[in-house]
């Protein structure tokens, strides 16, 4: 229930959330479905909950009879940690037994939340979400497919490139060794791939820390930064917040281009917050405990009170 009001349903409203849903279309007696979610007095969403240390399986569930006897187009199979999303993309009117849609709710990265923003009350558009969800199928199922492959490379694949760089038979013998020989030049690539992106994201801050331009004709390198009187004032704020648990002079400013940030003893390592104040709307971004930044709107300056355990919490990490 907790999902569904995220997703923006009102799971108080049963002509809007529908539990223990049951279809009059040939199904066993009494036979119900955990959830169903309705718009314009139809059922778009059919939802089948399992305890959460149950194993999910389509087979021996309501959802799949379920789905070809109603006018639904979307089926979901969760245990609550686990989301499975369904549709017909194989045969018309009957559900498909691998989801388009999969995601592990302790684990959900950008990409899924994006795609789980299609279901959102606001935006719900059944066209396209099915528009999308065959690239999405098929994407996660290729996927899947690569990291066994990076794992356990196949003899296929093993063969596939040793024919291109072995020049005799490809004996027993030598498959073994080219299967090693694959699986470490996977790990290599995507460790040189991971490398290059750090590489990048390095010089790209370093660049920003330079934030200077030199155009007015002179040697002379010309800053493009201003720092505003409100900036100030915002770090003067986190100053007089964090002088309950650190020295002042530990607490230095930075100002870049597109953000104002607040330092822990003078390093771009260790980060208390940026302020985004330049703009229409003011942002201030904050740190968790992985060290991402999350913005978050603010409507003025005193609102950053409201963030003190945040920039507590920040520098009692760094202080570990």
């Amino acid at each position: 229930m907790p999902f569904l009001q995220a997703l923006g349903y009102d799971v108080f409203n049963p002509f809007e959330v529908v539990p223990e849903f049951i279809s009059d279309s040939g199904l066993k007696k009494g036979e119900k479905i955990d959830y169903a979610i309705f718009k314009e007095g139809k059922p778009t969403i059919l939802i089948e909950c399992k305890h959460w240390n149950q194993n999910l399986s389509i087979r021996d569930g309501q959802l799949l009879r379920y789905f070809h006897v109603t006018k639904a187009r979307f089926g979901l199979l969760t245990n609550g940690i686990i989301y499975r999303f369904y549709t017909d993309l194989v045969a018309p009117n009957k559900m498909d037994e691998k989801p388009f849609l999969e995601f592990n709710i302790t684990e959900l990265k950008d990409t899924q939340v994006e795609e789980l923003k299609k279901f959102h009350k606001s935006y719900f558009d059944i066209d396209s979400i099915v528009n999308t969800a065959a690239e999405l199928k098929y994407t996660m199922e290729l996927k899947s497919l690569f990291l066994q492959e990076l794992n356990n490379p196949t003899p296929e694949l093993v063969k596939h490139f040793s024919r291109q760089v072995y020049p005799s038979v490809i004996t027993a013998k030598v498959l073994e060794q080219f299967t090693n020989l694959t699986k470490k030049s996977f790990q290599q690539v995507i460790s040189d791939l991971i490398t290059d992106r750090l590489k990048s994201a390095l010089n790209k801050e370093n660049e920003a820390e330079k934030d200077v331009n030199t155009t007015d004709g002179t040697s002379e390198p010309v800053s493009k930064v201003v720092t505003t009187d409100e900036e100030i004032e915002a770090s003067m704020i986190v100053k007089s917040i964090l002088r309950e648990k650190i020295p002042v002079a530990r607490i230095f400013n930075r100002d870049f281009q597109s953000y104002f940030s607040v330092l822990l003893d003078d390093t771009i390592r260790k980060p208390i917050c940026k302020f985004y104040l330049d703009g229409t709307k003011k942002y201030i971004g904050l740190y968790d405990e992985q060290k991402k930044e999350v913005k978050t709107e603010i409507q003025s300056l005193d609102d950053i009170y409201q963030y003190s355990s945040a920039l507590f919490k920040i520098i009692e990490l760094y202080d570990k």
